[in-house]
């Protein structure tokens, strides 16, 4: 299936020639047009390329949403939606992801999460596939803040203390995919508040599955200060500002971005 805003054309698909990607929202209603664009531009880019014939299901997780998501959503007939009220973002993107493996005929062999305040590039599906294809169990991908949204100098600073480079050990649910033989064998996402990333990911690390990060195809998200989860993006972004601002006393230039690092990489686990 081919999606685009509007009216959307299907044409069979063989078993397994899928992938799909899930996305939880609560409340996103004026973020979701630029996430599903994003999502649409790198469906056709899929299309255009070797992979051509390979569908993309689109799962929209509308998680206590009480905004007008739901009838946005009916702009894009190609996007499922599952409704849930669970309020946490483990069991949302669980409940994406067992909506799409039910019934194992047609199921797909991949999985990819981003979230609904965020925008793939272009070539996200593809480099998806490609680490898919490879025999990757799963792949961590970067995030950038939108620029549009961030002060200047608060971005250096996230850039500064970010390893922006293949085999970063930085952990996203907004660039995250993952095998369904794998996703199954590790019980999925847990049905947690926050940090259902990390957990998946020790999961994964913990029975020996092949885990690569890489740096291609950074998803676009969010630089808001309030978000849906207080340990979140949202307010990691918030807590870098408030660090950035204080600093430590009579630490500067790269002392600081050394100290920036040690603090977030133990207060925050993957950010």
């Amino acid at each position: 299936m081919t999606m685009s805003k509007g009216m959307v054309s299907g044409r069979p698909v063989t078993p397994g020639r899928q992938i799909a990607v899930v996305i939880p929202a609560r409340n996103e209603v004026d973020r979701l047009p630029r996430c599903l664009a994003a999502l649409a531009a790198a469906d056709g880019a899929l299309q255009r390329s070797g992979a051509a014939g390979i569908a993309t299901r689109v799962v929209v997780v509308l998680d206590r949403s009480t905004d007008g998501s739901r009838e946005l959503l009916a702009d894009w007939p190609a996007v499922e939606v599952v409704e849930s009220d669970h309020g946490r973002v483990g069991a949302a993107r669980a409940a994406g992801v067992r909506h799409v493996l039910r019934g194992n005929q047609n199921a797909p062999r991949w999985i990819a999460c981003t979230d609904a305040d965020s925008a793939v590039p272009a070539d996200w599906l593809i480099t998806q596939l490609t680490h898919a294809a490879a025999g990757v169990d799963l792949l961590l991908g970067l995030v950038a803040p939108d620029p549009a949204e961030l002060d200047r100098r608060l971005l250096r600073t996230w850039r500064s203390v970010h390893l922006l480079e293949d085999g970063h050990p930085h952990i996203h649910g907004a660039n995250l995919g993952i095998s369904a033989d794998m996703y199954r064998r590790v019980g999925g996402f847990r049905d947690v508040a926050l940090h259902e990333d990390v957990l998946l990911v020790t999961a994964v690390r913990s029975i020996g599955g092949r885990v690569v990060s890489t740096a291609s195809s950074p998803v676009l998200t969010s630089a808001r200060m309030l978000g849906r989860t207080p340990a979140g993006m949202a307010g990691y972004l918030d807590d870098l500002s408030r660090a950035a601002r204080a600093r430590h006393p009579g630490v500067r230039g790269s002392a600081t971005r050394a100290w920036l690092r040690a603090l977030f990489a133990a207060d925050v686990p993957g950010r």
